[in-house]
């Protein structure tokens, strides 16, 4: 637009430079001028701000400084040489007035006031409030501690300290406050707001300034052009993109959509809001997905979108000022022309055959399985039978071997046709390649496809079999593609694709398709095949790990279940360990992860266990044990993983959770501690099922916190049942939902545990169990009372005898006069150590269950050991004959004292017992230890 003199209107008369404020009259119409009153109120804003918040700082740095110099001189006036022996004169007053105010003065506080501990001025700035209390509360200073405060009150308000006055002996005999008014801390505030006004409005003119120069370079970029002006530019862009009968989409740096034509959304159904997607979030075919975030430059490369067939070019964006450069996609619809020539559907059919074939062939993790999906792609739409062999080695999961050439023989793994009355060889048997020149041969010794158009002329192939080839030829088959399949180098095994009701022959283009076919077939099977190996290993480490028969025990009954999860064994177990006193311990814990190295940290975890059991430790204690173990085990592992220099995540142990539980058969009682497990459940004998409540400590390995054990007491008949959190959850059920199914799965009665945990794992058992089950069942059993015999023995020599005679007298009614002798010397041997260096209460038990057992306990917690005596001791043999003739002896610490056991077999096995002949009983209770 032009005025009548044609200049442009707004522009100043010629030869005569604008001014700056005539440059920016006209911006409110313009983006330029927008932007320039846009930042001016921003600046505006921002500097407002800014004066504020250094007012406030500089009010609240004053106030700090006030109190940091009250602080200060206090201190140094209550840590002055003789002030306490000042305090303590007759009139402390008239000495220490005048150096209050020196000091004051000096320091630059308001006042010094020196005062008792009652708060009774000595000195003060003002002489009048000498004599008098000081207001405010001054226990904190009383008790010793200084402290800062603001004081509001009479006589003024201040920001005051408060320091005691300690003498020699570290007692407060006074206190010394110092302090600076209110009104003296504002006033150097108000000093500092000229010099903050102008600096702020030196920061506005800067500002507004800096916002013109923008505006002027944003007028200049935009030319002038108002909002309008700008509207109806992109418009016009608008329309041309989204006009053009080709599909354009621009994907910045981060893979992301910028922005897609009419015409692209409809090639591929992009929806709605598709603009600031990922490519791979756009729905689109996986392999043009993957085109965009490769960034390849690719030109009429075909691609499949539903039923169309797209030639797609991509093209990067130049980069702009140092950003990363994205690329643009352009799309054109080629379904008609590849229909015209005949080529493109059978491209299309291809590509989707090999679409179907990334998504079918290695969808478990079994070699089987993945041969056999790769024969039931190929057919119909390509091949009328396929016929898959692999080595013996990868069927086992082992690694083949990596020279080419070599293989004579291969297993036959899957087979599908058209047909089921084909004349091929079956699956299970073996295929060997003899003569060079067959398809097959000649595949395994290039590398590579061969193809045989007419299976009538391949000579080499009619020569490996000439009846089976024969027949075969009779039946129809006339083609044959041998395609190997390999993997990182390494032959697998062999594809064969066969023809027979399709007239056509296979051609060059179906060779290609082949071997394309067969390498993506090859990857999963060696997949699979890695699996399988890495499976087996951790099934062999497993089963040499687990306990594979448990202990026969009189405190229960037990059985167990153990199932891996689908995708490999981890690290769940479960244990039944004997302890003294005829008790047992029942575990079951889990290890996170699947695979070799949860096997072995289940390993380690269940020999820390087996080894901290022998200590006859609390089940509290133990855990904590084991936790300290877990938690050594992390710390190293981890730092020889850092000195090594290793990139691959240091093995610890990633989390672990144990349930251990003690039963005793004498009390009935149960012992449980949870280290972050699941609690057991309590089967009551007439079918009656809960789920006690204990305290679940944090799992294995967190550390810093303690274990605490609950005492559980089992009525006659009662079942435990101890599990993993994969028997009751799952992606599809939550873990009430199992608690439920397993309170009915345990409440029939009449069952024995082997029957129980069948019952458990049919009503719970998941079809493709996500995580490890470990499942102990335990029927808990009361020892008889007329098999236990129990003492109290009193602190005097002369009751060893009359033990040592009941104690015979109980293993005649017992009928174990066989071992009489070697229970007497034992049960003398100990009665008599508790008597001399043990404490009261000492008690005698004996125990008959599969062995005898002696304990004697006492009240001290001293514990004896083993040694070899001098010729000159007098004593120190006891102990020594002990370990001689019991089967088995320790100690064990009670709240109020140990335990002494010994285990000694029914029957003495025919042996007859050292010195039985030559020595006297009664002598024996000087052999002390």
């Amino acid at each position: 637009m032009t005025g009548r003199s044609g200049r442009p209107r707004g522009s100043p008369p010629a030869g005569r430079p604008p001014g700056l404020l005539a440059r920016f009259a006209h911006f409110p119409g313009s983006v330029a001028g927008q932007v320039f009153l846009l930042q001016a109120v921003i600046v505006l804003v921002l500097i407002t701000a800014a004066t504020l918040a250094l007012v406030f700082q500089a009010r609240y740095d004053s106030a700090r400084d006030a109190r940091n110099r009250s602080l200060a001189a206090a201190e140094a006036f209550a840590h002055a040489p003789g002030l306490p022996a000042t305090l303590r004169s007759p009139n402390p007053s008239a000495a220490l007035q005048p150096l209050a105010d020196a000091a004051r003065r000096a320091s630059g506080v308001d006042f010094i006031a020196v005062m008792n501990k009652d708060g009774i001025r000595y000195t003060d700035a003002r002489p009048d409030l000498i004599g008098k209390r000081a207001t405010g509360d001054l226990s904190r200073a009383v008790n010793g501690a200084p402290f800062t405060e603001t004081f509001k009150g009479a006589p003024s308000d201040a920001v005051r300290a408060v320091v005691p006055v300690q003498d020699s002996s570290g007692a407060v005999v006074g206190l010394v406050a110092t302090g600076i008014e209110i009104a003296n801390v504002g006033g150097a505030v108000g000093n500092q707001l000229p010099l903050l006004l102008g600096s702020a409005a030196g920061a506005l003119l800067l500002g507004t300034g800096g916002a013109a120069l923008v505006s002027r370079r944003l007028r200049r970029q935009t030319r002038g052009l108002g909002e309008a002006e700008m509207t109806r530019m992109n418009e016009h862009h608008e329309a041309v993109l989204h006009a053009v009968r080709e599909g354009v989409l621009i994907i910045g740096a981060d893979h992301r959509l910028v922005l897609a034509n009419d015409e692209a959304r409809r090639l591929l159904d992009l929806p709605p809001d598709a603009e600031q997607r990922h490519v791979t979030d756009l729905g689109l075919d996986p392999r043009t997905a993957d085109l965009l975030v490769s960034g390849r430059i690719v030109t009429d490369e075909v691609h499949l979108s539903g039923d169309r067939l797209l030639a797609v070019n991509v093209r990067p964006t130049k980069p702009y000022r140092g950003m990363p450069s994205g690329s643009v996609m352009t799309l054109r619809d080629s379904t008609e022309l590849a229909a015209l020539s005949g080529r493109a559907e059978v491209a299309r059919g291809r590509l989707q055959l090999l679409y179907d074939a990334g998504v079918r062939i290695g969808t478990t993790l079994d070699v089987v399985r993945t041969a056999e999906e790769l024969s039931e792609v190929a057919v119909p739409r390509f091949a009328d039978f396929v016929t898959v062999e692999l080595l013996e080695p990868v069927l086992r999961g082992e690694e083949p071997s990596a020279l080419s050439g070599t293989y004579t023989e291969m297993r036959r793994a899957a087979m599908s046709g058209v047909r089921s009355d084909q004349p091929l060889q079956p699956v299970g048997e073996i295929i060997r390649f003899v003569v060079p020149t067959a398809p097959m041969a000649a595949a395994l010794a290039a590398g590579r496809a061969v193809l045989a158009a007419d299976l009538n002329t391949a000579f080499g192939w009619r020569a490996q079999d000439a009846e089976g080839t024969r027949v075969a030829l009779e039946y129809g088959l006339h083609s044959l593609i041998s395609v190997p399949l390999q993997a990182r180098g390494v032959v697998l095994g062999m594809a064969n694709f066969w023809r027979a009701d399709t007239p056509d022959a296979f051609d060059e283009e179906d060779l290609s398709f082949a071997e394309e076919l067969g390498a993506r077939a090859a990857v999963s099977i060696d997949n699979a095949r890695r699996f399988t190996r890495e499976h087996a290993t951790a099934v062999t480490l497993q089963r040499s790990l687990l306990p594979r028969v448990l202990p026969e025990l009189s405190a229960v009954d037990v059985a167990f279940r153990y199932l891996p999860a689908q995708a490999g064994v981890g690290g769940d177990w479960f244990d039944v360990i004997p302890l003294p006193g005829a008790r047992v311990a029942l575990v079951v814990g889990d290890v996170v992860g699947h695979g070799v190295h949860a096997a072995a940290t289940m390993g380690r975890l269940r020999t820390a266990v087996h080894n901290f059991s022998t200590l006859d430790l609390p089940p509290d204690e133990l855990l904590g044990h084991l936790d300290e173990l877990i938690d050594r085990i992390d710390r190293d592992e981890t730092g020889s993983a850092e000195e090594s220099g290793d990139g691959d995540d240091p093995a610890g142990v990633t989390g672990a959770t144990c349930l251990y539980a003690v039963y005793d058969p004498v009390s009935g009682r149960c012992s449980v501690a949870s280290a972050g497990h699941p609690g057991p459940a309590l089967v009551h004998s007439d079918g009656r099922v809960e789920f006690p409540e204990l305290p679940t400590g944090l799992p294995l390995g967190v550390g810093g916190m303690p274990f605490e054990t609950a005492e559980l007491r089992l009525p006659e008949g009662s079942r435990l049942a101890l599990f993993t959190d994969g028997l009751l959850e799952d992606r599809d059920r939550d873990i009430d939902t199992g608690l439920e199914l397993l309170k009915g799965a345990l409440s029939t009665t009449g069952r024995s545990p082997e029957q129980a945990c069948v019952d458990v794992l049919s009503a719970l058992l998941f079809p493709s169990p996500s995580d490890d089950i470990a499942l102990l069942i335990a029927d808990t059993r009361r020892l008889d009372a007329d098999h236990i015999a129990e003492w109290e023995v009193p602190d005097d020599p002369a009751a060893v005898s009359r033990v040592r005679n009941a104690g015979s007298a109980q293993l005649q009614a017992w009928g174990l006069e066989e071992i009489a002798f070697t229970a007497e010397l034992i049960l003398s041997e100990l009665v008599t150590n508790a008597i001399r260096y043990g404490s009261e209460p000492i008690g005698v038990r004996l125990l008959r269950d599969r062995t005898l057992i002696c304990e004697v306990s006492d009240g001290s917690s001293t514990s004896p050991h083993l040694r070899y005596a001098a010729s000159t001791d007098e004593g120190g043999r006891g102990l020594f004959l002990v370990a001689q003739y019991a089967e088995r002896w320790g100690t064990r610490y009670t709240e109020r004292g140990k335990v002494i056991w010994a285990e000694l077999p029914l029957t003495d096995g025919g042996a007859e017992p050292l010195a039985a002949l030559t020595l006297d009983l009664d002598e024996l209770e000087g052999l002390a230890w």
